[in-house]
């Protein structure tokens, strides 16, 4: 899988390719193109123990990223074949559980929670747990969160008027979901440097925004 632009740059190298001592991995689920990132930690002893993984295709050393294009459209199959099936006006994971659907969406975050998709449907049906993910945010791996699951962590980060490019501004986002942020949260107060797919096309990871749309990355 190749996303790349001879003029553009990909975040700084601390910043991207695999951790040091581990590897990313994927788990299958029903479907071909379901596969959940997890980061298998090479032990001395020759084992291997498979972490939670939240850096997205920045640590996989087979995706080339180009930080102008943004990422791979995860999910747009997803949403794709949903908007076919009816229901189009009801594009909500509450909406799909309370109809006693299992989405893809909640067999990757059963997969990566390592619980039954059932029990994901049903503590999203019943109001105990949220799953964020934005029918035009395709890019962003799905995560869970509820009091039932694992706890989630969120970044903040942002330009600023004195500095600012889309590649810093990829760079703090890759270093922030690198060590572990399950959301983002752009805080940016100076001028969008440069035109792109978005600044939530580039995040892996579920996105909010506080800025004006003249501003940010």
């Amino acid at each position: 899988m190749t996303i790349q632009d001879a003029d553009a740059r990909t975040p700084a190298a601390g910043a991207a390719g695999p951790v040091i001592g581990s590897h990313k991995a994927y788990l299958t689920g029903s479907r071909p193109d379901l596969r959940v990132p997890v980061r298998r930690v090479h032990l001395t002893d020759g084992n291997s123990v498979t972490l939670y993984d939240t850096s997205g295709p920045y640590t996989d050393p087979q995706v080339v990223t180009d930080v102008r294009r943004g990422l791979p459209p995860l999910r747009r199959p997803w949403v794709e074949e949903r908007r076919a099936d009816g229901h189009a006006g009801l594009v909500t994971q509450l909406a799909y559980a309370r109809r006693g659907e299992i989405t893809p969406e909640m067999e990757f975050v059963a997969l990566r929670e390592n619980v039954d998709p059932a029990f994901v449907r049903d503590e999203i049906a019943a109001g105990r747990a949220v799953l964020p993910v934005n029918v035009h945010h395709p890019e962003a791996e799905p995560m869970i969160i509820g009091k039932n699951f694992l706890v989630k962590v969120n970044a903040n980060i942002g330009n600023s008027a004195v500095t600012s490019s889309v590649e810093e501004e990829v760079e703090k986002m890759t270093w922030a979901t690198r060590w572990g942020a399950d959301t983002v949260m752009d805080l940016s107060t100076g001028r969008r440097p440069a035109p792109g797919p978005g600044r939530s096309g580039r995040c892996p990871r579920g996105w909010g925004s506080c800025a004006a749309p003249t501003r940010g990355w």
